[in-house]
């Protein structure tokens, strides 16, 4: 069978960094190749390349078996080749059928567009994916996982036969991405080749029929999902065994660090109740949209409560900004850490510093010194592998990126660390030094209230486990008596 697309001998260079060395990959019709290696292994620089992105500094792109260059992702997609990026590009205000054909409405001889014609059409390619959404509705009323379709059926509106995904499922629940894998699984038995790149190994001994491993910009090899498993890949990823990903549960409970009495969200009726305690991982389960985040936020003086008392160390205290919570010893690390969390233009240094501009000050002005022995320490601290702490941190990869945002909260040396997705879309390496770390500052006596997504982590890592449904504590559960099963059941308000 000739292959789909072929990468033969691609090196890329960027300044100090070679961010692909050699490496080859190969998918065939109707397959669906995971591509997976740690943060920074090369695996969305080898995407870009074969999307028109980027240009490699060397090697070869063949399609159905011809060499090509595409140097755009217009001339990629004229080829065939579509990628969809881990952050959505569809406008919220404009209708599903308009984001489907963006730049290619039809119009009549006056410039108008003829929107009979687009929702016709757009039900058409809709009917023919078997997605079942109204081409009429609005984006920005649809779930997260029916935005992913959406992005998917826009990429294919154009006929391609290579459908590249970056993190498909890092914002979906397990529901969500099980209906999104079934829609793969659904084009590929039509032919499209589909590269799949996650650092969810359960999706990809689902789903995929081959696995390429990188590491550090290198081909390490390629397998059939059937003939190797998780651990193996693991190791591959890695170069050496990561034991256990989660670290001892706590055996001690401190004195009680925050108490929330009652606490009602804007357009919610259910008032919510819950201790954190000192030195304790309590973790928050349920699904998308079930008020998790937006309960952390409201504790967090970043939202609007509609009523609710606060106890910080057995004291009522008002949280009504970032700023007292801060001051009180509370930190947020935010489910997106690019649209949240990071100033991405900026260098590691002065991330690190944003949070405690008064103690790198010396006086009025901030101190150049203190800023780079703050940054220092952090970085030799968590580990984090950046070219100097002048680098921009839009530079470091994700799992780097994660770390920085830790230490920017650790900086203001918390009683109580909120962590909303703490490990989205980093690789097995780095999730694994976020548990150990999360777990060290609780033995250290911190509150840690971690959201997660992810069943596992969430069993993994948590003494306790509150679960919400529709802005509503609905269960709790520790950790010997949580199962992913009960936890899914309370979730779906069972």
């Amino acid at each position: 069978m000739i292959p789909l697309l072929e990468a033969i001998g691609i090196t890329k260079q960027f300044p100090g960094t070679l961010a692909l060395d050699n490496v080859q990959l190969e998918l065939l019709p109707g397959e669906i190749h995971a591509v997976v290696g740690e943060n920074g292994a090369g695996k969305s620089t080898l995407m870009k390349i074969l999307a028109g992105v980027s240009t490699a500094d060397s090697g070869e792109i063949r399609f159905e078996g011809h060499p090509v260059l595409a140097t755009s992702p217009r001339e990629a997609l004229l080829l065939g080749i579509a990628i969809v990026h881990q952050e959505l590009s569809l406008v919220p205000t404009l209708t599903v059928a308009e984001n489907i054909f963006p730049g290619r409405l039809p119009t009549n001889r006056f410039g108008m567009v003829r929107y009979g014609e687009l929702f016709r059409e757009a039900g058409k390619v809709l009917q023919k994916l078997n997605v079942a959404v109204d081409p009429h509705a609005a984006v920005e009323m649809l779930s997260i996982a029916t935005q992913q379709l959406i992005e998917i059926t826009k990429a294919l509106s154009l006929n391609c036969k290579v459908l590249i995904l970056d993190e498909p499922t890092s914002a979906l629940t397990d529901h969500e991405a099980d209906m999104l894998l079934a829609f793969l699984r659904r084009l590929a038995s039509d032919g499209v080749g589909i590269l799949y790149i996650s650092h969810k190994l359960n999706e990809i001994f689902a789903t995929a029929d081959r696995v390429t491993v990188l590491r550090d910009g290198k081909y390490v090899g390629t397998e059939k999902i059937s003939d190797i498993t998780p651990d193996e890949v693991i190791r591959m990823m890695v170069g050496r065994e990561l034991g256990n990903m989660y670290p001892p549960k706590s055996e001690r409970q401190g004195v009680p660090l925050l108490e929330v009495k009652n606490l009602r969200l804007p357009d919610s009726q259910a008032s919510n109740n819950f201790t954190l305690y000192e030195g304790e991982i309590l973790g928050f389960a349920g699904l998308i949209g079930s008020g998790r985040s937006e309960l952390a936020r409201a504790i967090f003086g970043a939202e609007p409560k509609a009523e609710g008392e606060i106890l910080f160390n057995g004291q009522a205290v008002t949280i009504d900004s970032p700023k007292k919570a801060i001051e009180l010893g509370l930190g947020y690390l935010p489910e997106d850490r690019k649209a949240a969390g990071l100033f991405l233009d900026m260098s590691v240094k002065l991330n690190m510093a944003a949070t405690v501009i008064d103690k790198v000050s010396s006086g009025p002005m901030v101190s150049p010194r203190k800023e780079r022995i703050l940054a220092e320490q952090y970085v030799q601290r968590l580990d984090i592998s950046t070219a100097g702490i002048e680098q921009e941190i839009r530079r470091l990869s994700g799992g780097n990126q994660q770390k920085a945002l830790v230490a920017k909260w650790l900086a203001i040396q918390p009683k109580i660390l909120i962590v909303d997705e703490p490990t989205r879309g980093i690789d097995v390496g780095a999730k694994k030094a976020i548990h150990f770390l999360l777990r060290a500052l609780a033995e250290s006596g911190v509150g840690v209230i971690m959201i997660s997504s992810e069943l596992p982590e969430v069993l993994g890592m948590s003494d306790r486990i509150l679960v919400m449904h529709e802005n509503a504590i609905v269960a709790e559960y520790h950790w010997e008596n949580a199962t992913e099963e009960k936890i899914i059941r309370s979730a779906s308000g069972n």
